[in-house]
């Protein structure tokens, strides 16, 4: 589903970021991205959802290497792709289900088709009854299944989170990645960025840790570790 080729990310400051990666993740998987602060896991992240450029080398999505994407076709990778922060960044101003409606708006959806996919996502993450609410009065684990829903809402086939549960008590913590199990076992494909080993140990899913902006370890994984 996902394969990366000696991919680097270089910063204007001329930080490396990431000095040569190569990685898989397969259609379907669910895996855990690890390491310390500044290993590379936002940019990773970032890198295959086109929020930004590789400096060099190769991510290929579905066969298709995104550095053949122009401009025109970046929204409609962008659609494929779910993209969950660690901070969900709600607008207040809007009711939950209009906060999870936004990208189905901006992408011309009919409302009957609006509010058929709302249904679904806030049924998904055990939300339906805070439709009207205000994210505002609800509580850090709720807002966070609010962003998950605005995430999913457009049926992407892969879902990106970065530290999602960072903010989180640990009941919370487990709540959301159990709700990520419930995404997989319905076909998503999800990569999630943490740095709560605790959290995940127990868990029987692939682990792969960036160290320095290179892959320092991949359980089960097929991968080889480039030269910075």
């Amino acid at each position: 589903m996902i394969k990366l080729q000696k991919v680097r990310k270089r910063y204007f400051d001329n930080y490396a970021a990431l000095r040569g990666i190569d990685l898989k993740i397969g259609e379907g998987e669910m895996v855990f991205l690890t390491g310390h602060s500044g290993a590379g896991k936002s940019t990773l992240l970032k890198l295959i959802a086109l929020l930004e450029r590789p400096s060099a080398g190769k991510i290929i999505f579905d066969g298709v290497d995104l550095s053949t994407l122009t401009p025109k076709q970046i929204p409609q990778h962008r659609r494929r792709v779910g993209f969950i922060f660690q901070n969900p960044t709600l607008l207040y101003d809007r009711s939950v289900f209009e906060n999870i409606a936004l990208p189905l708006y901006v992408n011309g959806y009919s409302p009957e088709e609006i509010n058929s996919r709302v249904h679904a996502s806030l049924e998904l993450v055990g939300l339906l009854k805070k439709t009207d609410k205000n994210p505002v009065i609800l509580s850090g684990g709720e807002q966070q299944r609010v962003g998950i829903a605005r995430a999913i809402v457009t049926r992407p086939d892969v879902i990106l989170a970065d530290e999602p549960t960072g903010n989180l008590d640990p009941a919370l913590s487990r709540d959301i990645i159990n709700l990520f199990s419930r995404l997989n076992q319905v076909g998503i494909t999800l990569l999630i960025a943490t740095h709560d080993l605790e959290l995940i140990k127990t868990l029987d899913y692939r682990q792969i840790e960036l160290k320095n902006g290179l892959v320092a370890s991949a359980e089960g994984s097929d991968f080889v570790e480039a030269t910075p």
